[in-house]
């Protein structure tokens, strides 16, 4: 259905692809994986009209192609959805299902009646039911991502593209995911599956391609496939350096102080949180622990400022911080890195050096003049402190790879010197090896004395990654794990529960 030869991209001080060949096939569900910067992102935007190739060639359907815009690759039958939603929040949920192509009357205006209903019979099918007239930005990121599939399926297309398309869904939700795929496999589409999740891989995938530094490194069936060997195609080290590694790099428990250095009591915002109370001492690894939806990241943005809380206090170091003030967090030592990194963090069009400076500029001019030679000396130690992959420090934020752009957002706040850190999912969407990149940084700012929030949907992160769990479950504390009970059945039972007991 898709194949290409010999493709080669080349941007300023980096050969983002170097003579790829890759072919996805009818009916088949193919991954494509590799570390944050081996060439995902280049290869789909290539495959999809963002980029032109400097060498090689793309067939589809058997004849050759060079798509100008993505707007023609959808034309010609190829689909793509995007880890981070690239929909209008403002528009409704049935104009963004139909953005492009809405069907009208047959006085050429937009027949809404017809939209709403196509749209609604559309989610239907898979197992989404909301209000079509609704604004997208009202929901939530897992529903967002499943009117992005919505909006992909419906298109007449031939090759669906997903990257990273389980990120923000909920187990339920990945398995409505995984039924559309075998329906999109049993119709002929080809389905090309981006994603760091290995248990996905191989539950919904056929084949697999390793990229690694924009070459191919392997490509196959994936059946009968060792996951360590795969792991270690990815990072290109020995399957015996990765076995010995584990799950994840975190070390285990902290040495911690005995004063808390953050303390949240009783914060409570109308219909999301309930009296929800924590603490973090110097130098600890506190995780929240829950389901989406169960008021992690309204926690942390609620400590940090951003979420001005109906009652609730915050205190940092002893000093009582004022509630739904941002500066005056920051200025108390408090620092987010969220969730959304492209809605919340990042600023695309800016320069890795700009987005890493941003928040410290204040700290960094006098008389409204900046110190240049202090932000080359910070930006030029976070860059090497935290690996991070770019051409250099003017290269554009949106240019780099999800991981790469998570650890400018780290760099940024770190930057800061905070006293709290409240990291929301730091590791979604990024790969094996830029993960276990973050986890050990998580664990040399604990060991330095930084108090660290971690949010993760992963229990194996939370669990190994964390020397207390405090969990929540609809908005409110339900059960707090400390010891030898921070365990994955301690925590996946405090989910459960009804209310704090663990029946």
């Amino acid at each position: 259905m898709l194949t290409v030869s010999g493709l080669t991209k080349v941007f300023p001080g980096a050969r983002a692809l170097d003579g790829v060949d890759f072919a996805a096939e009818s009916g088949e569900v193919h991954a494509l994986i590799g570390e944050n910067g081996a060439g995902k992102s280049t290869l789909i935007k290539v495959l999809t009209g963002v980029y032109r190739p400097d060498e090689g060639e793309v067939t589809y359907r058997g004849k050759p192609v060079r798509f100008a815009t993505p707007l023609d690759a959808q034309h010609a039958g190829i689909s793509t959805i995007y880890q981070e939603v690239n929909l209008v929040p403002l528009l409704s949920v049935a104009r963004n299902l139909f953005l492009g192509r809405e069907p009208r009357n047959r006085l050429g205006l937009i027949d809404f009646r017809r939209m709403h209903r196509e749209a609604e019979e559309a989610l239907r099918a898979l197992g989404v039911r909301v209000d079509v007239g609704r604004p997208l930005r009202s929901l939530g990121i897992g529903a967002q991502q499943m009117v992005a599939l919505a909006r992909a399926v419906s298109v007449d297309a031939r090759v669906v593209i997903m990257d990273e398309p389980t990120s923000s869904l909920e187990p339920r939700e990945v398995q409505t995911l995984f039924g559309v795929i075998r329906m999109l496999r049993g119709r002929g589409i080809a389905v090309i599956y981006v994603s760091h999740r290995l248990d996905e891989l191989y539950e919904i995938c056929d084949a697999v391609t390793v990229l690694r530094d924009g070459k191919v490194v392997h490509t196959g069936r994936i059946a009968g496939l060792d996951r360590l060997r795969l792991v270690s195609l990815m990072l290109g080290r020995e399957m015996s350096e990765v076995r010995s590694e584990g799950v994840t790099k975190f070390t285990g428990a902290h040495g911690t102080g005995d004063e808390p250095v953050l303390q949240a009591t009783g914060l409570t915002v109308r219909h999301t949180l309930h009296d929800v109370s924590l603490s973090i001492r110097p130098g600890e690894v506190v995780g929240l622990g829950g389901l989406l939806g169960s008021g992690r990241s309204e926690t942390a943005k609620a400590i940090a400022g951003a979420l001005p809380p109906d009652a609730g206090r915050v205190v940092v170091a002893g000093a009582a911080v004022r509630t739904g003030s941002t500066p005056a967090a920051i200025r108390a030592g408090i620092s987010l890195l969220p969730e959304d990194r492209k809605a919340e963090g990042i600023v695309p069009g800016l320069s890795v050096r700009e987005n890493i400076a941003l928040a410290a500029l204040p700290g960094l001019s006098r008389f409204g003049l900046v110190d240049e030679k202090r932000i080359d000396r910070i930006v030029e130690t976070f860059m090497k402190r935290l690996r991070i992959k770019a051409s250099g420090p003017h290269q554009k934020v949106g240019e780099l790879s999800g991981g790469n752009q998570q650890k400018v957002l780290l760099a940024r706040w770190l930057a800061m010197q905070p006293k709290v850190l409240l990291l929301d999912e730091p590791t979604r969407g990024i790969d094996v090896g830029a993960k276990a990149e973050v986890q050990s940084l998580i664990d040399e700012l604990a060991e330095d004395g930084l108090g660290v929030l971690l949010i993760s949907s992963d229990p194996e992160e939370l669990v190994e990654g964390s020397d207390r769990v405090v969990v929540l479950k609809d908005g409110a504390v339900v059960a707090e794990l400390t010891g030898d009970g921070v365990t994955e059945g301690a925590l996946l039972r405090a989910i459960a529960s009804k209310g704090g007991d663990d029946d």
